[in-house]
């Protein structure tokens, strides 16, 4: 004869009914940004909808056509005798890609690796085993709500290559992958 045993405590003093609803949420968010990102590869106008990402203090708009998987950071192993903006390599699901420090690539403060902290792959499309490393992911932003802005400066990097405005005055640079993959100083990460 067995007996089932309640448990006296209630799991909300634990936190694990927070604990899990966040993980749902994070689940389903996920869930979302996928089915996004596929709509958008399937045919949707990819000028529209951008992923919205924060690299050090700057706010960068990527084409879902040129950003790839998106992972917490994990284990990065470094490289000796390489340029303090590339951080290493990391395997995402059993593929070794290179982690660029991106804000440090521009020549800007370190970036913080925490909790918010992502990874964003660059696409298979690219043929580039590459990512870079965000202070956060902000979302999808629809770049047909903000308003184009003139060039940053002249002479600036060639892989942004637009600039944008949104509802909350904040400035949004494109982030053109194609061409960091390009750059003749990206590619060389050696001393």
């Amino acid at each position: 004869m067995s007996q089932s045993i309640s448990n006296p405590v209630p799991d909300k003093i634990y936190g694990r009914p927070d604990a899990a609803a966040r993980r749902t949420r994070l689940r389903e968010f996920q869930a979302q940004l996928v089915e996004r990102m596929q709509a958008v590869r399937s045919g949707v106008d990819t000028r529209v909808n951008q992923l919205g990402v924060m690299i050090g203090q700057t706010r960068w708009l990527l084409n879902l056509q040129e950003a790839g998987e998106i992972v917490s950071v994990g284990t990065i192993t470094k490289v000796p005798l390489t340029q303090d903006w590339f951080l290493g390599l990391s395997n995402i699901r059993g593929n070794l890609i290179s982690v660029v420090d991106f804000a440090r690539f521009q020549g800007h403060a370190q970036t913080p690796i925490d909790k918010e902290s992502r990874i964003v792959a660059f696409a298979p499309s690219l043929s580039f085993n590459s990512g870079l490393l965000v202070t956060r992911v902000l979302g999808l932003r629809n770049v047909a709500d903000m308003a184009s802005q003139p060039a940053a400066e002249e002479g600036g990097a060639a892989w942004s290559t637009q600039r944008y405005l949104d509802r909350d005055s904040e400035i949004w640079s494109q982030l053109d992958l194609s061409l960091v993959v390009q750059d003749p100083q990206f590619l060389h990460v050696g001393l």
